[in-house]
């Protein structure tokens, strides 16, 4: 199995390689320091599994999730997070992840995750398991945003004070459709500033508060 490993810490990267590598079927072909080069490896390498971390800049784990999976379905992509936030988890499976591992248990669960993949069966660690229950127990399944995934990644990019310009250039988008994707979504949102857009931002895991 052909795997890509995307995580903005470089010893996490790391110990996830060391882990793998001691399987004899499993291959590390690539590894990504944040989301847009997450996402631009997988579409390129096409493993057969992309772990990703669920907080990364440029693109979250989820955003990527949601573009691999529209540009190459055949790739799983397991989420790996520090969280056992229903946000997170709800999310990761609506983008279309196959897994979602805590960081916590990862030395015990990644393993079994992979393994669960390649069979073609989704896997939950036991506390993303209780904290699904939870969730639809108390609350059930929260309703989403109707930004697009384009506006929702460039409120995540201007939360994370990037300039118009510097979206563009890592979206390789004009800065003018840029300013039309952020007055969209402030729009749909029904926000008027950046202070806003931030709040919206941290409320929906985009980025850490």
């Amino acid at each position: 199995m052909r795997v890509v490993i995307a995580d903005d810490h470089g010893i996490v990267r790391s110990g996830i390689r060391l882990l793998l590598e001691r399987q004899g079927d499993l291959e590390v072909v690539a590894e990504a320091a944040d989301g847009i080069e997450a996402r631009d490896t997988v579409i390129r390498e096409r493993p057969d599994l992309a772990i990703l971390d669920v907080k990364m800049p440029g693109l979250t784990g989820l955003q990527a999730t949601r573009e691999i999976k529209s540009q190459v379905p055949e790739t799983n992509v397991l989420i790996l997070s520090m969280h056992d936030d229903e946000r997170y988890l709800f999310e990761a499976l609506k983008a279309g992840a196959s897994g979602y591992v805590l960081k916590s248990q990862a030395d015990t669960d990644l393993l079994n995750a992979i393994r669960s993949v390649e069979r073609g069966e989704p896997f939950l660690s036991p506390g993303a398991q209780q904290a699904l229950i939870r969730d639809l127990l108390e609350r059930g399944e929260p309703a989403g945003s109707d930004l697009t995934p384009r506006e929702e990644e460039i409120v995540k990019l201007v939360a994370e004070a990037n300039t118009t310009r510097e979206i563009a250039d890592l979206l390789h988008l004009s800065e003018k459709t840029v300013e039309n994707h952020r007055g969209n979504a402030m729009k749909k949102l029904g926000m008027r500033d950046r202070v806003e857009l931030v709040r919206y931002a941290i409320r929906q895991g985009l980025i850490e508060p």
